[in-house]
């Protein structure tokens, strides 16, 4: 018996092509929208693995150091390292800002770290690691940054010495590794004309200022600039030390909190982008029907232009799930070609989108499940316009 579906896309190839690329952009656009998810979910373990800590401890009762502001005294870590089963102890800041790149503003997380210590990148893919205490550089090569760049943070120039690759922080900004002491000055020292500021304000303060109370007001002073913060400390558990047991061991007697890896992990991903998660849900959701809407719309109006045809296949004997059969294997091919086309077009476009798209062959997989599910279920209404087709048709017409 004829094909329906291969002699309509042999006298109409051209428009069924076009259809199918058409209906493959959108679904191009569906695997992107599904490989943005994942690279969230991939740029938040991204910044957890080049850590190299078991557990990160902050501010009490806070989900820092990424997804809350923390602060944790720079000299917590010694009472720490003292704790069974502490192996490495280390400081870190973290702090999101925007720096100046060949003249234009690149948004970065800026890491303070120690180096030769935890948190510092795994591996460098030019250059090396820092090595002095001030004024030197790794940057994640997405920021823009080539070995011997220099970048203005605040009032100091930093020189870049080394690039390491994939490392970013959760929402996917490239991150640039700095000394710990100069991250503690960006972000908590006040810079000159904020300190002339407070000066003058304490001065002019009469309580401050009272005969008999002697150095008060330098007392003051030294007081607001004594010490700095850090926004976690990292630590590395020894073997055979269940990271658990030393995180209760913080809580309890440190007045701290600390997270281990997979409860970063749970703040990183089902708290932190659980928001976007559920937009790109809403949108794989609204393209799913509009796909399914556009399959129907064509696969019927093809249906209706074969409405002779079909009548003539009834005439001669042909059975209804014959007909219905020939219907289904259009609206599959057509979902097939889409497929393909969306498959290709989003490896095409991905590199170019400013955020990691990571494309999986498991979504590749339940894409063209879906796809030819969609398909078959568009094509139930062609197919009952064809069955509905009268026989009689083929003469009178």
């Amino acid at each position: 018996m004829i094909s329906l579906a291969s002699r309509d896309i042999g006298h109409h190839l051209g428009r069924f092509v076009f259809t199918g690329v058409g209906l493959g952009l959108l679904i191009g656009v569906t695997l992107t929208m599904a490989g943005v998810y994942r690279g969230m979910v991939a740029d938040g373990r991204a910044v957890i693995a080049a850590s190299g800590a078991d557990l990160w401890v902050v501010q009490q009762g806070t989900l820092g150091p990424w997804a809350e502001p923390s602060s944790v005294r720079d000299d917590a870590y010694r009472a720490l390292a003292g704790l069974p089963g502490v192996a490495e102890v280390a400081n870190a800041a973290y702090l999101t800002m925007q720096v100046p790149v060949r003249g234009r503003d690149v948004r970065v997380m800026l890491a303070g770290i120690e180096p030769g210590g935890l948190g510092e990148p795994a591996q460098l893919v030019a250059g090396r690691p820092l090595l002095r205490s001030h004024y030197e550089a790794v940057a994640d090569e997405a920021a823009g940054l080539a070995i011997g760049d220099t970048v203005r943070i605040r009032r100091h120039e930093y020189a870049v010495v080394g690039l390491v690759r994939r490392a970013t922080s959760s929402a996917g900004d490239p991150m640039l590794f700095i000394p710990l002491k100069d991250a503690q000055e960006v972000q908590f020292l006040k810079d000159n004309d904020s300190l002339v500021a407070e000066r003058a304000r304490t001065a002019a303060n009469p309580a401050l200022n009272r005969p008999g109370i002697p150095g008060l007001l330098d007392a003051v002073l030294a007081s607001q600039n004594a010490g700095r913060s850090v926004n976690a400390v990292l630590v590395r558990v020894a073997p055979g030390y269940p990271p658990e047991e030393v995180k209760a061991e913080i809580g309890r007697w440190k007045h701290l909190t600390a997270w281990t890896r997979a409860d970063m992990e749970d703040i990183l991903v089902a708290k932190l982008i659980a928001t976007s998660a559920r937009q790109i849900g809403m949108f794989l959701a609204i393209l799913a029907v509009v796909s399914a809407a556009i399959v129907a719309f064509i696969i019927y109006t093809m249906t209706l232009n074969k409405q002779r045809e079909i009548a003539v296949l009834k005439l001669i004997g042909a059975r209804d799930r014959s007909i219905a059969a020939m219907i289904l294997q259009q609206a599959l091919a057509l979902g097939l070609i889409g497929f393909l086309v969306g498959q290709l077009a989003a490896l095409v476009w991905a590199p170019y989108f400013p955020k990691h798209v990571l494309l999986e062959p498991g979504d590749a997989l339940r894409g063209l499940a879906a796809t030819l599910l969609v398909c078959a279920v568009a094509s139930l209404l062609a197919i009952r316009a064809a069955l509905r087709v009268d026989p009689a048709d083929a003469i009178g017409g």
